[in-house]
């Protein structure tokens, strides 16, 4: 699909008026996010609010973070996934993403809670199980507010990197970037999307997260309900998307990947 220029027109439509759409998920509190024309001016510094070292604490939570690789790894779920992505359409979209780089960095938005429930663990497992099987998969960046120390210390021991700055999902992908985001507010994927609103931007982004066509069905059979127009661009994207949706196989991972997709932006500037 072609966009004439750079800069892609966000055109008007009756579909994208005011509205919103939540889907409640264990671990997940709903959060208001910021509209910016700069969005460097919304992202605040962030640290934990609980400044506690608990050592039993992490080394309990470290346990349970490795049962779950480890029952992820070995299940059906993780194995069609793998074989979902090895397919020769979705393995040269991946490449047509990396071009001449040879690492494709991953941020990982609105993780949960990985202390207190499971499905961001498994969540959090898959995102490390991922980077551990393809090579061409960078560094793994992690942020939600809700985060503990005890979770930032965990996770920083497990090789990524806890962001020190609320970026409202305002990243800007100057670079091939894998945003594996799945289950996150509606209006954190359209601050995403917002802020990349450039062709060789979306060029650059993979996404793992709510599936955009479900989003666009809400808005087809519920025009009457109440609606953000902060999430547009959620609607006006997807005439540029190529959205993959995955398969939880069994009941065990459809709390954490439920309604999940792979996203691929194709624009030609």
């Amino acid at each position: 699909m072609a966009a004439s220029a750079k800069t892609i027109p966000l055109e008007s439509s009756n579909a994208i008026s005011d509205w919103t759409v939540v889907l409640p998920r264990r671990g997940k509190r709903r959060r208001n996010f910021l509209k910016s024309k700069h969005p460097e001016q919304n992202q605040q510094p962030w640290a934990p609010t609980d400044l506690e070292m608990d050592l039993n604490r992490e080394s309990k939570l470290m346990e349970k973070i490795q049962m779950c690789m480890k029952k992820l790894e070995n299940s059906s779920f993780y194995h069609v996934l793998l074989d979902q992505v090895q397919t020769p359409h979705i393995l040269e979209a991946f490449l047509r993403v990396l071009g001449h780089e040879s690492k494709m960095q991953m941020v990982v938005y609105g993780i949960g809670s990985i202390e207190s429930y499971e499905p961001p663990r498994l969540q959090l497992s898959l995102a490390m199980l991922l980077k551990r099987k393809f090579s061409w998969i960078g560094d793994i960046e992690v942020f939600d507010p809700i985060l503990s120390a005890t979770e930032s210390r965990v996770l920083e021991n497990l090789g990524c990197s806890v962001l020190s700055v609320n970026e409202q999902g305002q990243r800007q992908a100057s670079k091939p970037t894998l945003f594996f985001m799945p289950h996150c507010e509606a209006e954190l994927y359209d601050n995403l999307v917002q802020v990349n609103w450039r062709t060789e931007r979306l060029n650059n982004i993979v996404l793992f997260g709510n599936s955009f066509g479900t989003y666009e069905e809400h808005v087809s059979e519920f025009r009457s309900s109440t609606i953000v127009d902060s999430s547009r661009h959620i609607l006006a994207v997807q005439k540029f998307t190529h959205e993959f949706a995955i398969n939880t196989v069994s009941d065990d991972y459809f709390g954490a990947f439920h309604d999940t997709s792979w996203h691929f932006f194709s624009l030609v500037a």
